[in-house]
């Protein structure tokens, strides 16, 4: 499990960008006709689920490596109490803690150990470390380890209690998710009851009759209501998927996954169906 920096995000989200505007001016193009509308809605929600699909897999990369290092937070403070109490300072607590493994952790603490070789102070690269990881654990508890390295005395009393506040936080945040996950399946249960209803009124209701009757000085022929519909599903499921990933994860980005998956859903069951 490796980091996404932050220029291989701004590289993705180029290329899906370039990818999307591709299909989109393909569809103009390609679609000359009366099916032109028809074609050209298809060609624009291709756009948008082939640009939305790597940046979902990146942000969904992102959230598992920061996820790891919080997780391994703990266990890296137990560690660095234990080497403490054999007379170790703490920079040196840290070097010795570098040769652990804490899975994605251990890389960026080997960076920090490497820039204190290199004569980079110690409070310095903690920070640089924190500026690296950036994740909301790690910004809390750099400035108290900068704070406690600077008064002296036994600093290794404030990673214990360090170390059950991580863990503490770590049970709460997994609770809340096991608490978002019910509202998560009512999301996705109550689109794809959207879309059984649209396929049950266009199977039974809007079949065989020349126009649907909308007001009274207008009718509506089934081609354009079938349009309506598509349009409606796109949207609900664009923003049903950024929703179910603010709920679940705390991020609209981390919503672009179910965003993916409800759209193509709504893809196939009007290109199969309807």
């Amino acid at each position: 499990m490796r980091k996404i920096e932050l220029w291989e995000k701004k590289l993705v989200w180029a290329i899906s960008g370039f990818l999307g505007l591709f299909i989109i001016v393909v569809g103009i193009t390609t679609s000359f006709s009366g099916y032109f509308i028809k074609t050209f809605d298809e060609y624009i929600v291709l756009a948008v689920i082939v640009a939305i699909f790597p940046i979902a897999v990146v942000e969904y990369l992102d959230y598992r490596w920061r996820k790891s290092i919080d997780q391994h937070l703990p266990d890296f403070f137990r560690t660095i109490v234990q080497i403490r109490r054999t007379g170790a300072t703490l920079p040196q607590a840290i070097e010795e803690a570098s040769k652990r493994d804490f899975g994605p952790l251990t890389k960026e603490l080997r960076k920090m150990v490497i820039q204190m070789s290199w004569g980079l102070p110690f409070e310095e690269a903690l920070e640089l470390f924190g500026k690296r990881v950036n994740t909301l654990l790690v910004q809390r508890i750099v400035p108290l380890i900068i704070e406690a390295s600077r008064s002296g005395g036994k600093v290794e009393k404030i990673f214990s209690p360090l170390g059950r506040f991580v863990r503490s936080t770590i049970l709460m945040e997994k609770e809340r998710r096991a608490r978002t996950r019910p509202y998560i399946a009512i999301t996705y249960v109550a689109f794809y009851v959207f879309l059984f209803t649209i396929v049950l009124l266009f199977k039974s209701f809007f079949v065989n009759i020349e126009g649907v009757p909308i007001l009274s000085s207008a009718m509506m022929m089934p081609e354009e209501t079938r349009r309506i519909f598509f349009h409606m599903g796109v949207f609900q499921a664009f923003f049903s998927g950024l929703i179910a990933g603010k709920m679940g994860e705390g991020s609209i980005m981390a919503g672009l996954k179910h965003s993916l998956v409800l759209l193509i859903s709504v893809y196939l069951t009007f290109k199969i169906f309807l």
